[in-house]
C-alpha cells in the first residue's frame, strides 16, 4: 500500500554532531516551550537512479531505507520552497511497481540500479509547544556515504534538518532559522545527502550530458532564449504531473492537458525559431496525449456542469432518477476515462514522446531568426496569431445559430487559445501589453468555451434521456436541462460582440505592432 505526505524540512551545516552549544537557543523560539531528546537511530539506505542520473537530475529521489520509525521504500518528488512530497511503501527486495510508475516521466523507462549507500546515525530532538504538541523535529546526522559505481569512493560529513510537524504553522521553520544564524549555523549548500553524496564521492552518469541550449550560443535577448525557456518550463509541468494524473489527483489531468496545449501552441506559433520538420512531429504527438487525457477531463467537466444544473433545480422539476442516472453514468464513464489516461502514460508511444522532448531541448533545431532580437521575431508571431483569430471571429459572428455557426465558433475558441499562449512566450519581453492582449483573449475565451461546453452537454443531456425513456423513467427533468443549455449557449452568443470588441481594439497590439516593424 502506498502512502504520501507532505514533508517540509530545512537543512544546515554543523560542525561537529557533539557541539550543541547552539541548542538553549531553541528553547527560546517564539511558540516553542519545551527541547525533548528522543532515542538516537541507525538508518541505512541504498539510493537507486538510472544510469544518467535522471532522477537526481529532476530533483527527485528514491531509497530504501531501513532503520528509523519508517523503514521501506520513498519516493519523493519536488513541491514548491522547501517542501517536497514524500510517497512512501512497504520494505520489499525490488522497486515496487506502484513507485516505479510514479518514476516513468522522470527516467523515460530507463532502469534503475543502486547508485549511492547512506548510512546515518541521527540523533533526534523534538520541538514541543505549551500543550505537548509537537512542532518540529530536529535531527543531527552523522552522515556517511559510499559510492555503488565507484568502488572506494566515500565521504562523511554531518548535518541538521528541522522537519515541520504535520499541521504545524510554518513559521516556526523561519523562527528556528534565525536562531540557528545567530548562532554562526548556515543552511546546506547541497539540497539533499543524495545530492551531497553524489558530489562527494564524484559519482557522476555514465555518459556525459549533451549541451544545455542555454550555452549553445544563445543570449537572453534572443528569440531562440526566451522560446526554449518557455519550453523548457512546459516540459517541466508535464513531467511533473504525470504522477499526480496516475493517482488521479484532483485536477491533474486538466493542467497535464493543458501543458500539451500549450506546447503544441508554443511550437507552432514560433515556427521561425525552430525547425518545423522536427517539431510538426512532436506537436502531432503532444495532441495525441492531450486527446487521450481530453477524454477524462471533458468527463470531468461535464459532470460538474449536469450535477450543479440538476442540484439548481426546485424538487418538484425533478421527475424520476435523475441524479441516480447521472452518477451511474459517470461511474461507469469516468472509470473507462481515467483508464484510457493511464493507458497512454503506460504506452511506448509516451515514452518516446518525452524523449522526443528531452532532444529538443538539448539539441534544439535552430533557425536562423532564433538568433535575432526577440521583440521583432515574437511581435510576429503573437500578431500573426491575432490575425487568424481576428478571421475566425468575423467568420462565427456571420453566421445564423446553429450547427455551422456553433463549429465555427468552436474553431474561434482554438484560435484564442493559441493567441493566449503566444502571448505567454512574449511576456518576458513585452510585460504589460502581452499581459492585457492575453487577458483581453481570455475573455473571449471563456465566453466560447461556455458555449462550446453547452453544445457538449447537450449531446450528453440526449443521451442520457434516451436511455431514460428506455428504462421507463421520465424524460421531462432531461428536456428541462437540455433546453436550459440551448438558452445558455443563445445567451453566450448573444454576449460574444460585446466581449469580442476590447480585445479586437488596437490598445496592446500596438507596441507589438511597432516592435514587428521596427
Amino acid at each position: 500500500m502506498v502512502q504520501s505526505m507532505r514533508e517540509t524540512e530545512r537543512k544546515y551545516e554543523v560542525p561537529s554532531s557533539a557541539d550543541t552549544s547552539w541548542l538553549p537557543e531553541l528553547g527560546r523560539v517564539d511558540g516553542v516551550a519545551a527541547v525533548v531528546d528522543r532515542s538516537p537511530e541507525e538508518l541505512d539506505a541504498v539510493y537507486y537512479d538510472t544510469d544518467d542520473l535522471r532522477l537526481s537530475g529532476s530533483s527527485a529521489v528514491l531509497r530504501r531505507r531501513t532503520g528509523g520509525a519508517d523503514a521501506g521504500w520513498h519516493l519523493k518528488l519536488p513541491l514548491s520552497g522547501d517542501s517536497r512530497e514524500e510517497i512512501s511503501s512497504a520494505l520489499t527486495d525490488t522497486v515496487p511497481d506502484s513507485l516505479l510508475d510514479l518514476t516513468v516521466s522522470r527516467t523515460r523507462g530507463a532502469e534503475l540500479t543502486p547508485v549511492v549507500r547512506i548510512r546515518s546515525t541521527r540523533e533526534v530532538r523534538h520541538l514541543l509547544d505549551a500543550d505537548g504538541t509537537l512542532r518540529a523535529e530536529l535531527c543531527v546526522d552523522t552522515v556517511r556515504a559510499e559510492s555503488l559505481r565507484a568502488e572506494g569512493r566515500r565521504a562523511v560529513w554531518n548535518e541538521m534538518e528541522v522537519e515541520l510537524a504535520e499541521g504545524a504553522d510554518p513559521a516556526i521553520l523561519d523562527a528556528v532559522d534565525k536562531k540557528l544564524r545567530k548562532k554562526g549555523i548556515a543552511r546546506a549548500q547541497s539540497p539533499s545527502k543524495l545530492a551531497r553524496a553524489l558530489d562527494e564521492t564524484a559519482t557522476t552518469s555514465a555518459g556525459a550530458p549533451d549541451e544545455p541550449a542555454e550555452s549553445a550560443g544563445l543570449d537572453p535577448d534572443q528569440a531562440g532564449a526566451q522560446v526554449l525557456a518557455y519550453v523548457r518550463e512546459q516540459v517541466g509541468v508535464l513531467t511533473a504531473l504525470d504522477p499526480a494524473v496516475r493517482r488521479d489527483r484532483p485536477d491533474a489531468v486538466h493542467k497535464m492537458r493543458v501543458a500539451c496545449r500549450r506546447l503544441r501552441s508554443c511550437l507552432r506559433s514560433y515556427r521561425s525559431v525552430l525547425d518545423r520538420d522536427v517539431t510538426d512531429v512532436i506537436r502531432g504527438e503532444l495532441k495525441w496525449l492531450a486527446g487521450e487525457l481530453g477524454a477524462e477531463r471533458d468527463q470531468e467537466v461535464l459532470m460538474e456542469r449536469l450535477s450543479e444544473e440538476i442540484a439548481a433545480l426546485p424538487a418538484e422539476l425533478v421527475l424520476g432518477p435523475v441524479a441516480a442516472r447521472l452518477r451511474v453514468w459517470n461511474v461507469v464513464d469516468s472509470t473507462e476515462t481515467h483508464q484510457r489516461s493511464l493507458d497512454a502514460l503506460g504506452s511506448r508511444r509516451y515514452l518516446a514522446l518525452l524523449d522526443s522532448l528531452v532532444v529538443l531541448l538539448e539539441r534544439p533545431p535552430l533557425r536562423a531568426r532564433a538568433g535575432k532580437n526577440a521583440d521583432k521575431v515574437m511581435a510576429k508571431a503573437v500578431l500573426k496569431e491575432y490575425g487568424r483569430l481576428a478571421g475566425r471571429m468575423t467568420q462565427a459572428l456571420e453566421l445564423s445559430p446553429g450547427p455551422e455557426r456553433d463549429v465555427a465558433l468552436h474553431e474561434a475558441r482554438k484560435a484564442a487559445k493559441k493567441v493566449r499562449y503566444a502571448t505567454e512566450v512574449a511576456r518576458p519581453v513585452f510585460g504589460k501589453p502581452a499581459k492585457r492582449l492575453g487577458k483581453r483573449v481570455k475573455a473571449v475565451q471563456k465566453v466560447l468555451g461556455d458555449h462550446q461546453d453547452s453544445v457538449v452537454a447537450r449531446s450528453a443531456i440526449r443521451d442520457l434521456a434516451v436511455a431514460a425513456q428506455t428504462a421507463g423513467e421520465a424524460g421531462f427533468t432531461w428536456g428541462l436541462l437540455y433546453g436550459t443549455e440551448q438558452a445558455r449557449a443563445y445567451t453566450r452568443e448573444q454576449e460574444l460582440p460585446s466581449v469580442w470588441e476590447p480585445a479586437s481594439a488596437p490598445g496592446p497590439r500596438e507596441k507589438l505592432s511597432k516592435s514587428a516593424t521596427g
